[in-house]
Parts: structure tokens; C-alpha cells; sequence
């Protein structure tokens, strides 16, 4: 199935690949109506646009992570102009049976490489635009390391930061002794930062707040 709101697009991507050798089973120009053709004829393969009607925004990459939720075995190959990185990175993370691919238009310049991946993601494979794969890398290195922590926890890190021990943590939160030592062993554990003998975890998760 391929949902794109362009006409002469989907109905050229519909004949590229029914020249291939495929059976393209429907087409529709939003993600409302693929969604609501699913249940009853589930294909293999669906292949979609990250923008359509009706706002032209996130729908169609939202319609593959709901497909991702419901009809796992469905593998899903995202065609699009632009690079939506939290929901590729949501996509491409989730469980699945069926492949996932997500390729920009603009680059694809061989029909042949373009069915041979679809194919690929059809028989369960990830196909990424090496793009797609650099805007990623990149995201997730801007990504801030404290995002993790609970509001608690970040509360608990900033006293540590100010040099207090857990015991003065745990006066200044009214807690007890165990509740502060339960969240810096929750703190040490989301920051990665596992018991080694030449480490102070706690100076290198004070380390971690001052650089985030």
C-alpha cells in the first residue's frame, strides 16, 4: 500500500513498482484513509509520505509508528523530503517483525537501488539514507545526558554538585538516609556510570550536571 498526497508521484511510484514486479494493492492521498483500509487487507509492505493532509506536518510518520504499534509484521519504508528526527528515531527503536527504511526523495537516484530497498525492508531489514543516519548521530549527541533523571533525582544531583553528602541531602529534602542513597544509585545507573575501582561516580556524575 502507498500513502502520498501527491497524485503524479503516487501514481509513478505505483508504476515503477508494478513494473517491478510488485502488487501494489491500493493507494491514498492521506494517512487517515490507509490506516482505515488496514485492518481489513493488512499488506506486507506500506510505503509513506512524512507530510500529508490535512495540517501537511508529522501525519504520515505518525500513521507508520501507529502501524508499527498495531500491525508489527508490516514492514513500513518512509519516503520523504525531510528528516522528522524524533519520530525516525521512535521508529526506527521500536519492536517489529516487518523492516522499516526511511529514505528522502530528493536523493534517491536509482529506481533499481529504490526497489532493491524496499525489497530489503520488506523482508525485514533497516534501510536508512546515510542523511537520515547523520541527523540522527548528531541529535543524539546534543542530547542532554540528564534527560533520564526524575525531577527527584535532578534535585538530589544539584546538592551533590554543591559538595553535600547524602546525609545533608537528606536533611535538606526531609527524606531519610536510604531515599537519597536509593536515588544516586538511580543517578549513577542512568548516567552509565557502573562501580569501577579508579572511578569516583560521584565526582563524575557532578561532572555530568556541570557539562549538561
Amino acid at each position: 500500500m502507498i500513502a502520498e498526497d501527491s497524485v503524479l508521484l503516487r501514481e509513478g511510484i505505483t508504476r515503477l513498482l508494478v513494473d517491478a514486479g510488485e502488487d501494489v494493492v491500493a493507494g491514498f492521498g492521506d494517512a487517515d484513509a490507509l490506516l482505515d483500509a488496514l485492518p481489513a487487507d493488512p499488506p506486507d509492505l506500506v510505503v509513506l509520505d512524512v507530510r500529508m493532509p490535512p495540517t501537511h506536518t508529522d501525519e504520515g510518520v505518525r500513521a507508520a509508528l501507529a502501524i508499527r504499534e498495531q500491525w508489527p509484521a508490516i514492514g513500513i519504508l518512509v519516503l520523504s523530503q525531510y528528516v522528522e528526527e524524533r519520530y525516525a528515531s521512535e521508529l526506527i527503536s521500536g519492536d517489529g517483525a516487518g523492516g522499516v527504511g526511511y529514505l528522502l526523495k530528493d536523493r534517491v537516484a536509482d529506481v533499481r537501488e529504490f526497489v532493491d530497498a524496499l525489497r530489503r525492508v520488506g523482508d525485514g531489514a533497516t534501510v536508512l539514507d546515510p542523511e537520515v543516519v547523520t541527523q540522527l548521530l548528531a541529535r543524539s549527541r546534543k542530547r542532554d545526558p540528564l534527560e533520564r533523571l526524575t525531577p527527584r533525582e535532578r534535585t538530589v544531583l544539584s546538592l551533590m554538585a554543591e559538595g553535600r553528602s547524602n546525609a545533608a541531602i537528606a536533611q535538606s529534602l526531609v527524606v531519610s538516609d536510604g531515599a537519597v542513597e536509593k536515588h544516586v544509585s538511580n543517578i549513577f545507573t542512568k548516567l552509565d556510570l557502573p562501580p569501577a575501582p579508579e572511578d569516583h561516580r560521584r565526582v563524575l556524575a557532578v561532572l555530568r550536571w556541570m557539562e549538561s
